[in-house]
């Protein structure tokens, strides 16, 4: 009897050990992406059942989780991310990030839903993958070399330049805690430290090449008809047309006008020299071309070339907003080149730009106030505003250089080797930087900052601003009352919750979060993910159905926290939140720490957790996750 092939994945994962070099196809049942679809839940699912509790990040016990989804491959604009997920070196919980660009849809069409690497290898190597074949090669002589000369020069030995790269720079291999994982030069799998990861795995790359499509869908004609119709609208929606046009850039402008841009360490929310990183002057000044992901038409990617003598790379792409507020305003530096070289130097030797902008306006700060001199930095003096020595400093951290080696460990480590007070200006939640978005202004931002389960995070759930007016895309979430912004009532926790779900949904199934409502430059529905998911897959699944997977697939990564020892007092703020903005149309604007830490409980009884912040017996037995209760209540 011959079974049928499944829809929508190939049933194929792949277990490389680097211990021993052994590679092993091994197949996965439909129950297991029934259950967890992709992305988010099935690396979840992996390492709660596989990794020791206390497993060292950075030892050959931690794995690494490169997943797919059922719909990935689907050539419908935004459907196109790997997730690659492990224990995080940065924060010691479960670690997560997502990349767009071309890998993952061509894993999926190279035959491996899944890639799952564990021990260390005793020398460099990386992973080539061709049409469901896979073998180990020597990487010796890519060792110290960057991303971009990574990329060309495998392509070039193996006589493929259409092979797409995952790898990591310099930072990796020195095991810098915010390394990151860049996808052909510019698309990063950029927080966590799973960079690190890779390098304490001697993995220097994975190479994936498909000649074909391994993967059947169940209904084509759909995805056709989605597309038309994707087409045919995202020039009507301003807020697409905007992001075509401008990238995450566009936000600079608004964000300082609202006094919610972070600004010197996060000490205000306006930027004097704002208008000059903006969007529209990075349009008009270094961008040279426009790219995107696969089978995306908006390519809202920004190619730069900054001028001399801070000339930069076009093939690295440009900066992204995160990127021009770290190393702009957030360092008082007003100059897009600087800027520019400065995200350069974070994609060719992999680090993740968040992280590396927070710690360098952490030593700026730590300057100001007295802390450092430049007897601690080796001479260098780290001023706001002062890109030069921004550069010097970043590059010493990419290096492990004299001072830049302890800020590679972080700013929360930092701040502990320093002392001196100086934790008090080291901006993160878990040890995870705090991205370029300020929750003074949006108060559910630092909601979803302090209870993700990967660290301070921006992508968890849609901002404050989504639930002040109610659409149908929010009823379609279960979300029919607007609340205001700065409110940190029973609606705002419910919307956060609910939003992290929506989110948390799209990294299961490894979307574009730009691409879809409630988003604002959104085009796609929840409703048109349940066509895609039901035209990939033929299950007929709800949207019910999809939010519930989501749901297990948070709670695993709450869980595999739990048991790591995270505590509930973890979940909040550092203290700089609850004190008021000190410049900025928002001038004196605060959050309320009582109120904070009543939502966060809040939070926990929504979510089905007890009041330490662990998942109940009942909320888990509903989701299915009998072997999750098994572990944490084994007394």
């Amino acid at each position: 009897m011959v079974l049928a092939l499944p829809y929508g994945f190939n049933g194929r994962w792949l277990r490389v050990d680097l211990s021993t070099g052994s590679l092993k196809i091994v197949e996965a049942p439909e129950e297991v992406y029934k259950e967890y679809l992709g992305g988010r839940g099935i690396a979840a699912y992996v390492l709660f059942k596989e990794l020791k509790p206390g497993a060292d990040p950075l030892g050959p016990e931690n794995k690494l989780v490169f997943a797919t989804s059922v719909i990935t491959g689907a050539p419908i604009p935004g459907v196109n991310r790997i997730v690659v997920a492990g224990k995080s070196p940065l924060t010691g919980t479960y670690g997560e990030s997502e990349a767009g660009g071309f890998f993952a849809p061509e894993l999926k069409n190279a035959g491996f839903d899944v890639v799952i690497v564990e021990g260390v290898s005793e020398k460099p190597v990386y992973l080539w993958i061709k049409d469901g074949r896979a073998e180990l090669r020597d990487a010796t002589h890519l060792w110290g070399l960057t991303t971009k000369e990574t990329s060309e020069e495998i392509k070039k030995e193996l006589g493929e330049p259409l092979a797409r790269i995952g790898c990591i720079g310099p930072a990796g291999e020195k095991l810098v805690r915010f390394a990151n994982i860049m996808f052909d030069n510019r698309y990063a799998a950029g927080r966590g430290g799973l960079g690190a990861v890779m390098g304490s795995k001697n993995l220097k790359a994975i190479a994936v090449r498909a000649t074909g499509r391994t993967v059947k869908f169940y209904d084509e004609k759909k995805f056709v008809e989605i597309v038309k119709w994707f087409n045919d609208n995202w020039r009507k929606q301003p807020g697409a047309v905007s992001r075509s046009e401008y990238g995450t850039p566009e936000l600079v402008t608004p964000f300082d006008k609202d006094g919610i841009l972070p600004t010197l360490n996060f000490r205000g929310g306006s930027f004097s020299e704002a208008v000059k990183v903006s969007g529209e002057v990075l349009n008009k000044t270094i961008l040279v071309s426009k790219s995107g992901c696969f089978a995306c038409p908006i390519r809202c990617k920004s190619d730069v070339k900054a001028k001399e003598p801070y000339e930069t790379d076009p093939s690295y792409g440009g900066p992204e907003y995160e990127t021009i507020v770290s190393f702009g305003p957030l360092c008082g530096i007003g100059d897009l080149n600087i800027i520019a070289r400065a995200n350069q130097i974070c994609n060719a030797y992999g680090v993740d730009t968040i992280s590396a902008g927070v710690a360098v306006a952490f030593a700026m700060e730590l300057f100001e106030k007295g802390v450092l001199t430049p007897k601690d930095t080796g001479g260098l003096e780290v001023r706001f505003g002062d890109g030069d020595s921004a550069l010097r400093l970043l590059q010493m951290i990419v290096e492990r250089e004299g001072f830049g080696n302890i800020l590679a460990e972080g700013v929360g480590r930092a701040a502990k080797v320093i002392g001196r007070g100086a934790e008090r200006f080291a901006m993160h939640v878990k040890y995870r930087e705090i991205p370029m978005h300020e929750p003074r202004g949006k108060v559910g931002v630092g909601l979803q900052y302090a209870l993700s389960p990967i660290g301070a995070d921006h992508m968890q759930a849609p901002h404050d601003a989504t639930y002040e007016r109610i659409t149908q895309h929010l009823t379609a979430l279960g979300l029919t009352k607007p609340v205001n912004r700065l409110m940190l009532n029973h609606e705002k926790v419910k919307a956060v919750y609910y939003g992290m779900l929506w989110w948390g949904l799209e990294d299961c199934l490894g979307i574009c979060k730009f691409v879809f409502t409630p988003h604002s430059a959104g085009v796609l529905t929840p409703h048109h993910l349940v066509d895609i998911v039901n035209a990939a897959t033929g299950w007929g699944v709800s949207l019910w159905t999809l939010m519930k997977a989501s749901e297990r697939a948070f709670n695993l990564a709450r869980a595999f926290n739990v048991r790591e020892g995270i505590k509930s007092e973890e979940d909040t703020l550092p203290p700089r939140f609850f004190e008021e903005l000190e410049f900025g149309s928002r001038k004196g604007q605060k959050i309320s720490r009582e109120e904070f830490d009543r939502a966060v409980k809040l939070f926990y009884e929504i979510a089905g957790w007890d009041e330490e912040g662990k998942p109940t017996a009942g909320k888990l037995y509903e989701l299915g996750l009998d072997y999750v209760v098994q572990e944490l209540y084994k007394s």
